[in-house]
């Protein structure tokens, strides 16, 4: 089906087949201006409260109001593949010079467009801000909002953009103009969108950055769900802030969230679409999606996914009262997050956790505000389906919850060496904002080389990549000269988990493992069988220990007894003649 072709019977706005919203008069809904207000939002305006404006609107809306008040200016860091500028809007009461005594909220929508109730709660805050009596917020703190991450993205707009979410009855679209997901771009950094806004965040340096998002899946009660990495004592690679959150910043969110109407829980992730009781997991913790790399940047960072089931207007409500709680709860609690956020940035872990699966068996068991629902047979898929129901269950459901373990544990070394020629890469760890040293004239050292085991490439590409896995490595001790233009990049800096990540070619973060050296698995050159089988003889003959190990290899793997060419092959590896960069990763490691 095209784009533009109808569905027939069918007003997709209305979104007759999505499951009935649970009946909510939340008392947020004092925070909504008439539409007759000259400074109503794109969404108030609308009379169902169902619709946001577009980029052009929204531009246009915030020109106005940078215009008519000095709170508020906007600031440019970007442009979209497709020529569109991506742009913050700063309110302060300290001009361009953000007092740096005061902390900076950075709060960021759009990243999938379709999911834009950042954008629509920020206007009406930064508005009431400007004009309506909470100009106070800024005695304390600094708001940078940036309303549309995904410029491209947010133009490639329809009804068709979101099936399993209610409203806007307009909604841009997941991926970017190059068809890339941003929110697995955070490590990698591929895209100009997500460049730029790394570049905002060194630029600004926030004490708490904000992700919103609108989720898929399940039907509960909850409206407002946010989480971080190392929630409720589950693992994080900044414990002291992680503690920060659980102790004051969550207790406030909940309580302010809870007296305004809404029900605010955690990030909710169904392990079985079939079942919702099944179960519960943390979502998978990696660092290419904003909370995974916030905690390995030693950055507090919230990730919300606001319920999709519920109406637009609840969710933009619900994250209107959040960022007005965060700009609070920040200016009276700086101190402590400051101290959190050094405390964290000091920290040198010589043995880093990574590669998470969930674990098999439940952590705990959890309370859970779960919607009804029933069971019924489907003509279209041949078997029973869910039908929730749109009533709150009175009892809580008991949920197991299903955490995550490390199968993978890095070993930090000093320092790692990028050789010159990868200028991509090196250039890839600056903008991530990673200290390195440059050396300008050709330099030896001795160094670790990793010989890379059993390399797969994957039948598909991801976000414009092909991943490769490897078995393992083989460390090799040997002196390295690196030329001109080559980095060292040490371990001993804040970014140092970040650094550990990209550059281990087992992490499955790495660039390696996103598929950006698949120059170390090609081989150059061969040799004929009438010139290694003759060789291989000699070889037996002259060294015993080699032929044990080749006839051990005969008796031990049938298939590589029964293959001519393996059995050759086997020799050639073990002569000079063979490629030596074969499957030798150029990044360096200094012990």
């Amino acid at each position: 089906m095209s784009e533009t072709t109808p569905i027939t019977n069918i007003a997709p706005w209305d979104q007759e087949f999505l499951p009935p919203a649970p009946k909510w008069e939340g008392g947020s809904r004092h925070l909504l201006r008439p539409a007759t207000d000259e400074w109503a939002s794109g969404f108030e305006q609308d009379a169902e409260l169902n619709f946001s404006p577009d980029y052009a609107d929204t531009r246009a809306w915030f020109d106005r109001l940078d215009a008519a008040s000095d709170l508020i200016r906007i600031e440019s860091f970007g442009t979209s593949p497709e020529g569109r500028d991506i742009y913050a809007v700063i309110a302060s009461k300290d001009g361009a010079q953000l007092d740096p005594a005061k902390p900076t909220i950075l709060i960021q929508a759009g990243i999938h467009p379709g999911e834009i109730d950042g954008k629509d709660a920020g206007m009406m805050l930064l508005r009431d801000i400007a004009f309506y009596g909470k100009s106070h917020l800024l005695d304390g703190a600094n708001l940078i909002l940036v309303p549309i991450l995904s410029v491209d993205g947010h133009e490639r707009a329809s009804a068709y953009s979101r099936p399993n979410q209610r409203g806007p009855r307009i909604q841009g679209w997941r991926n970017t103009g190059t068809n890339q997901n941003l929110n697995r771009d955070y490590l990698k950094l591929d895209q100009p969108e997500m460049r730029a806004v790394r570049g905002l965040i060194l630029k600004y340096k926030p004490d708490i950055y904000v992700d919103v998002h609108v989720t898929d899946g399940m039907d509960y009660q909850y409206d407002i769900t946010f989480g971080f990495t190392g929630e409720d004592n589950t693992f994080t690679r900044s414990p002291a802030i992680a503690g920060w959150l659980n102790s004051t910043f969550k207790p406030r969110l909940y309580q302010a969230l809870e007296n305004e109407g809404h029900i605010p829980g955690g990030l909710v992730f169904g392990i079985d679409d079939d079942d919702p009781r099944a179960g519960l997991n943390d979502g998978g913790l990696g660092e290419r999606f904003s909370n995974g790399w916030g905690d390995a940047a030693h950055i507090p960072t919230i990730l919300i996914e606001n319920h999709s089931l519920k109406p637009h207007d609840q969710r933009v409500l619900g994250t209107y009262v959040f960022i007005e709680e965060t700009l609070k709860v920040m200016a009276e609690n700086i101190g402590d997050v400051r101290a959190a956020i050094t405390a964290d940035r000091a920290l040198r872990p010589q043995n880093l956790p990574t590669n998470f699966v969930s674990v098999d068996t439940p952590t705990e068991i959890i309370p859970f505000k779960g919607i009804k629902y029933e069971m019924y047979e489907s003509a279209a898929s041949g078997r029973k389906e869910i039908r929730w129901l749109g009533e709150p269950d009175p009892e809580l459901w008991q949920m197991p919850w299903f955490g995550s373990t490390p199968t993978l544990h890095l070993q930090r070394p000093k320092a790692y060496w990028v050789p010159a020629y990868r200028a991509d890469i090196i250039d890839r760890l600056a903008a991530s904002g990673v200290e390195m040293t440059r050396v300008d004239a050709p330099t030896s050292v001795d160094v670790t080389m990793l010989r890379l085991k059993g390399p797969k490439m994957s039948q598909r590409a991801n976000e414009g990549h092909v991943e490769v896995k490897i078995d393992g490595v083989e460390e090799e001790q040997t002196r390295w000269t690196f030329a001109p233009g080559s980095v060292r990049i040490s371990t001993d800096q804040p970014l140092g988990d970040i650094v550990m990540l990209a550059l281990e070619p087992q992490s499955r973060e790495s660039y390696f493992a996103w598929g950006m050296f698949l120059e170390v698995l090609s081989r150059v050159e061969y040799i004929e069988p009438y010139a290694i089988a003759p060789l291989a003889d000699k070889m037996m003959a002259a060294d015993p220990a080699l032929k044990a190990e080749f006839e051990a290899k005969l008796a031990a793997e049938p298939e590589f007894a029964a293959n001519p060419h393996a059995r050759l092959g086997w020799f050639y590896e073990r002569t000079p003649f063979y490629d030596q960069r074969h499957l030798l990763y150029p990044v360096a490691r200094e012990n």
